[in-house]
């Protein structure tokens, strides 16, 4: 007997990308099997999905992959080294406000919302790369406040473990506002704010 396809036409990457926009919207252990189904490729069976992705974690990673090699890539100026410690966390976090709050996708940031809907213990493995993804942001802020106070960019008395914990959360905050309805406006007005109390540029 033959087995079951996939739809002809089928589009792995399209299905990969519908599928990013149901996990970032509803988190992994909200989307169902027959959400996923009903939204990739106008409907695809269960079978199908299988054979193209494995599993739903198989396809969660995926989509998770792809979203930091697309949406996720506005923290990359955190390791720039053609930027002062001040303009890349600037950058960043602008970057990331405009990303959370623009129209094609679902607002908030996919790794930050991940946080506030984590995995139950049994599905642990499966968060596994979207943590992996906010412990490296998290780390890349706290690099630049310490570049920043060795070249005297940032008062050489700033606890840099506190101010980049507090940018953190503040980052992952965001995600929370952008999905409330906060307008790309007022995020890029917060970031604004969350630069002056780092206190004024010393160069």
């Amino acid at each position: 007997m033959a087995q079951m396809g996939r739809p002809r036409g089928f589009d792995r990457d399209a299905a990969v990308k519908q599928a990013m926009h149901l996990f970032w919207e509803r988190g992994y252990e909200s989307t169902s099997l027959n959400d996923l189904k009903a939204g990739i490729g106008g409907g695809i069976s269960s079978p199908s999905l299988y054979a193209a992705f494995g599993s739903k974690e198989g396809l969660f990673h995926e989509a998770v992959e792809l979203y930091l090699a697309t949406h996720g890539q506005v923290m990359e100026c955190l390791w720039d080294a053609s930027l002062s410690p001040r303009e890349a966390i600037e950058q960043s976090l602008r970057r990331s406000a405009r990303m959370q709050s623009e129209r094609g996708h679902p607002r908030g940031c996919m790794i930050a919302l991940g946080a506030m809907g984590a995995c139950s213990p049994e599905h642990a493995d499966t968060d596994k790369p979207v943590k992996a993804a906010r412990e490296r942001n998290e780390a890349g802020l706290l690099a630049c406040v310490r570049r920043g106070i060795a070249q005297g960019d940032f008062p050489a008395e700033l606890d840099a473990q506190a101010t980049a914990m507090a940018l953190y959360g503040f980052l992952l905050g965001m995600s929370t506002m952008a999905r409330d309805g906060a307008s790309r406006a007022m995020l890029e007005g917060a970031v604004s704010r969350m630069m002056d109390l780092l206190g004024p540029a010393l160069k």
